[in-house]
């Protein structure tokens, strides 16, 4: 990829695209590490031109020299901003034109461990903003770009997880937020529809990354106990976000499940 230039200070971009092709275009956030960016990258080597949310843009630019003939932009968001979506929303619109798909990713697990009687507010709101604002202001901001664009209409897929269906121990911000993002998917997919804005989630157990790498070591049980747990190769979840972003916008995928084959989850507890 040629090297980065800085268009404005929030920013950094790759080689122009041109607008008027049918290139497919995609916001992926939290695209700086883990799933986010193997899917930023599935997409990218797919042919899609990729504009990278995250907090950091050295990461993201790591993001978009994984594939150095892809078409990628840049841009620092912290998506609990909702002045940060919003510049994020406009300078993919000004590079690419038009926002074909969201993957509404970027999240944090908070402070595992915690007894909940101890845990802070200020964690809770941590969590809180991240996972479930941050997703409604980037779904939001989506949503109002796919339905006022021509042609109109587009997908949003959110990242939910295995603890949007069952919680593991002294996870109740996670698990919480993770539960509501749910009824926010079930909700826009039916709002959606008259605008052609497909709507689903992707529900994800024990990808390899490394917010997951204490999973192989040991994870607390809902028995107490600390067992090592599977895990699965991250590009596995990156190929099945890209199935479901390729469908055609007559079909949707409501809900997937996406897991470690041999994690403890079906009968957890």
């Amino acid at each position: 990829m040629d090297e980065f230039r800085m268009a404005d200070p929030r920013l950094r971009c790759g080689p122009m695209t041109n607008r008027q092709t049918d290139t497919r275009i995609a916001v992926v956030t939290g695209a700086g590490s883990g799933i986010g960016r193997a899917v930023a990258v599935e997409l990218l080597r797919a042919g899609w031109s990729v504009a990278l949310a995250g907090r950091r843009v050295e990461t993201l630019e790591e993001t978009a020299r994984l594939v150095p003939d892809g078409a990628a932009l840049a841009v620092r968001t912290d998506v609990a901003r909702q002045e940060d979506v919003a510049a994020l929303f406009a300078a993919t619109v000004e590079r690419f034109g038009r926002v074909d798909l969201l993957f509404n990713n970027a999240g944090t697990f908070g402070p595992g461990g915690v007894p909940f009687e101890e845990l802070s507010y200020d964690a809770w709101r941590h969590v809180v903003d991240t996972n479930l604002n941050g997703a409604f202001l980037c779904a939001q901001a989506a949503f109002r770009q796919m339905k006022e664009q021509d042609p109109h209409g587009g997908r949003i897929i959110n990242n939910g997880s295995i603890s949007a269906h069952t919680p593991r121990p002294r996870s109740a911000p996670y698990t919480a937020t993770k539960h509501a993002l749910t009824g926010l998917t079930k909700s826009l997919s039916l709002d959606g529809r008259p605008y052609d804005i497909a709507v689903g989630q992707i529900d994800i157990g024990n990808a390899a990354t490394d917010m997951t790498a204490r999973m192989q070591t040991g994870a607390l049980q809902a028995n107490g106990s600390v067992v090592p747990e599977p895990v699965m190769d991250v590009t596995d979840v990156a190929r099945t976000v890209r199935h479901m972003a390729e469908l055609p916008l007559e079909a949707n995928v409501q809900f997937a499940t996406v897991l470690a084959t041999a994690m403890p989850y079906v009968g957890r507890g």
